[in-house]
């Protein structure tokens, strides 16, 4: 696969288990360390399950996208979730972390930025970034994200989303206009 034109299409009930190995070998445990975007040392646990991506995939205001291999295989995954008022959230962002720096992740954002402004007709795509993580921050920055000022609580006590290694984290809300 081309790093600057992987193939992209949405999600499958088919997908579920891929993208739920995807995610966690992105940001959890040894296989994440392989990449940047490692949360290993924030937090233990998973990053998403079974039913979290099923869900995903089958809301109908929400799209989830895979970026693929020459054999098909999910080298990429993001999901988008039409929230109302023109804006799009991203979230599970993932890509496999030893093609972690190849231009896939560019690519899938640049697609799903483009899903929210012609398929889901949001105009804003907003994403909640752990503060913790400055050189994430500082790459959707580059992609003309904007900080908003704005900040969410971790889910501290829900082990669906992580066991935190530390007691100070939080979300910082970025958002971008896409027209």
């Amino acid at each position: 696969m081309a790093a600057d034109s992987p193939a992209f299409r949405l999600a499958h009930s088919g997908d579920v288990t891929a993208i739920v190995d995807l995610v966690q070998s992105a940001y959890r445990g040894e296989p994440s360390r392989a990449g940047w975007t490692t949360e290993a040392h924030l937090l233990d646990g998973q990053r998403t399950d079974a039913t979290q991506v099923a869900a995903a995939i089958a809301q109908p205001r929400s799209r989830m996208v895979v970026a693929l291999d020459d054999a098909g295989g999910v080298q990429g995954s993001c999901a988008l979730e039409q929230r109302g008022d023109g804006v799009a959230y991203f979230g599970m962002f993932s890509i496999r972390p030893v093609l972690q720096g190849t231009g896939i992740g560019r690519a899938l954002l640049a697609e799903a930025e483009r899903m929210a402004l012609r398929e889901l007709a949001c105009s804003t795509m907003e994403m909640t970034v752990i503060t913790q993580r400055i050189e994430l921050i500082a790459w959707y920055e580059r992609r003309g994200y904007r900080r908003t000022g704005q900040t969410r609580p971790f889910p501290y006590g829900d082990e669906r989303f992580g066991v935190p290694r530390r007691p100070d984290l939080a979300f910082e809300v970025l958002s971008k206009q896409l027209a």
